[in-house]
């Protein structure tokens, strides 16, 4: 009966540190990477129809303080964005400096217990009214977390306005 108990306690011995699974570690500031950009056509509630298209990129933040809570109407200066975009549209065969700055919001995240690492895929929606067959245009964008990091900066592909299409990270500009 010893020798049984004894096996048993060798093998709980021997498998005791597989159970063990070291916490990732990940620096503070928020890492970005391309994923995609699709372009289809859309319609809108009038029956117009658009191009529209969804940028999606994967994100990682070591520190797990992505994203903002809804602003309180009670501060003066509320931090409203913490997702920027450039837009750079292609005139006579060159990119010029950043057609316009979009900035979004991502939503207040997370994490409990030991292991604060946030990491995942975000889609951005992009309506597009008042653009021509023949423009091109690409964006570069960047994260900012609740302590301030910022993220490396990402570009897309070349985002080609006639036709459907789109781009994966392999071909980004």
């Amino acid at each position: 009966m010893t020798w049984k108990r004894n096996i048993i306690l060798l093998l709980l011995i021997a498998l005791a540190p597989l159970s063990c699974k070291k916490i990732r570690q990940l620096p503070p500031e928020p890492v970005i990477s391309f994923t995609g950009f699709s372009m289809f056509d859309s319609t809108d509630i009038l029956g117009n129809t658009h191009k529209a298209g969804i940028l999606e990129f994967y994100f990682e933040d070591g520190d797990g303080d992505l994203g903002l809570l809804q602003p309180d109407p009670e501060l003066s200066n509320p931090d409203t964005t913490n997702l920027t975009f450039y837009l750079y549209k292609k005139e006579n065969g060159s990119y010029s400096t950043p057609d316009d700055t979009l900035g979004y919001r991502i939503p207040y995240m997370e994490r409990t217990g030991q292991n604060q690492i946030l990491q995942g895929t975000i889609r951005i929606s992009f309506l597009y009214i008042g653009y021509n067959e023949s423009d091109t245009l690409f964006y570069e964008f960047f994260i900012e977390d609740r302590a301030g990091n910022l993220s490396n900066t990402c570009e897309t592909c070349e985002i080609v306005f006639s036709g459907e299409g789109g781009c994966l990270e392999e071909e980004s500009v």
